[in-house]
């Protein structure tokens, strides 16, 4: 039940978090959705560095690990907007905008992991 608890209150901090960054960051009048761009690229970033962390020498317990990552990174990170938004943008015609999006979102992410996990070694 313990382990329940960590992941319900670190997705709650992290999806908070999330819905800030969008408030501030989604620009209406564009339609670009930097906030949730920036939110699954720090998300990505962030995962990173706790698994790097983990996975170095077990100095993350598996509470904090699955308060963290599963818990704190799995709210903070979206793909469900992600994917609507990307809906949004085909709906609407604006083949560009889903083009960079979507390649952004994997590229960066990607990297974002990789780099999180070099930068504990």
């Amino acid at each position: 039940m313990k382990q329940f608890l960590l992941v319900f209150v670190g997705g709650g901090f992290g999806s908070v978090l999330r819905y800030i960054i969008g408030k501030y960051l989604n620009s209406t009048e564009t339609g670009i959705p930097y906030g949730t761009l920036a939110a699954n690229i720090l998300g990505s970033l962030l995962i990173g560095i706790i698994l790097g962390i983990a996975a170095k020498n077990d100095t993350l317990s598996q509470n904090q690990t699955l308060l963290l990552a599963t818990g704190f990174c799995g709210g903070f990170t979206t793909f469900s907007t992600f994917a609507y938004e990307n809906h949004m943008f085909l709906k609407s015609g604006d083949f560009t905008s889903f083009a960079l999006y979507t390649i952004a979102s994997f590229i960066i992410g990607f990297l974002a992991v990789f780099f999180g996990m070099y930068l504990v070694k």
